[in-house]
């Protein structure tokens, strides 16, 4: 936990609402990153609610020793709490789960066949759906992607790693994970590389130069609702191309 320069349950509580003042620019601009993943009914206060949450917890369990700076450590234990919110809604029924995972597929195998990026209409086609219900599937599906580029990462024997679970001393990393890492890297950018050019300059400003819905909306003159249908429709093509590697990158 961070040093607390007060003593008193007191003086504790006006510690922690300093530090949540302090922070709390910090936790709106994560919900306005995640909002890029998030359909328009999800109200920006509540994911700020659920962050501060976040945040509280990060300044319980923060450890100095672990050898990171307490706002990287912040940020992922405040986007985890968002996206634990998120999940709790459970608005994203299993039916569209799996409606997003055949879209993924088909992405893919009509890429493989094209051997270029796929147009929307084509997939529509080669899944004999009407383009507007394809697009309404990609939307409904979007608390998807929440786990979504920074997080295309799994163990040896499959599970999922988390960022937070990757939060280790740089000194005790092997030379073969340092390898292994660089080389899902290089995976990771052959396929962005190979979107359309929309996408890839949404997914570069999103994850390169760490850029919100509303900022990139404005960047590219385009309204937030296309800026995360082009998020959604490159994470859905990544997905499926880096599937089809043998790396298992999920």
């Amino acid at each position: 936990m961070i040093t607390n320069p007060y003593e008193g349950a007191t003086s504790q509580g006006h510690w922690k609402i300093e530090q949540i003042e302090k922070y709390l620019p910090l936790v709106k601009r994560i919900a306005g990153r995640l909002a890029i993943a998030l359909p328009q009914h999800v109200d920006e206060d509540d994911l700020i609610g659920y962050g501060v949450f976040g945040l509280l917890d990060a300044l319980e369990r923060f450890d100095l020793a672990r050898g990171v700076k307490f706002e990287t450590y912040a940020n992922l234990r405040i986007r985890g709490s968002m996206i634990d919110g998120l999940r709790t809604m459970d608005w994203v029924p299993h039916s569209a789960r799996q409606k997003v995972k055949h879209i993924q597929e088909a992405f893919a195998k009509v890429e493989a066949t094209l051997g270029r990026p796929a147009e929307v209409d084509e997939v529509a086609t080669y899944l004999q759906m009407d383009v507007r219900e394809l697009e309404g599937a990609i939307q409904q599906g979007q608390m998807l992607n929440l786990t979504s580029l920074d997080e295309l990462s799994t163990g040896d024997e499959g599970e999922n790693l988390s960022p937070l679970s990757m939060l280790k001393d740089p000194e005790a990393q092997e030379a073969f994970q340092e390898v292994e890492i660089e080389e899902q890297h290089k995976i990771l950018a052959n396929a962005i590389e190979k979107l359309p050019e929309k996408e890839k300059l949404v997914v570069a400003l999103y994850y390169q130069e760490d850029l919100t819905l509303k900022e990139i909306a404005a960047v590219m003159s385009l309204s937030e609702s296309r800026i995360s249908q082009l998020h959604s429709q490159a994470i859905l093509r990544l997905r499926g191309r880096l599937s089809r590697q043998k790396k298992n990158l999920f």
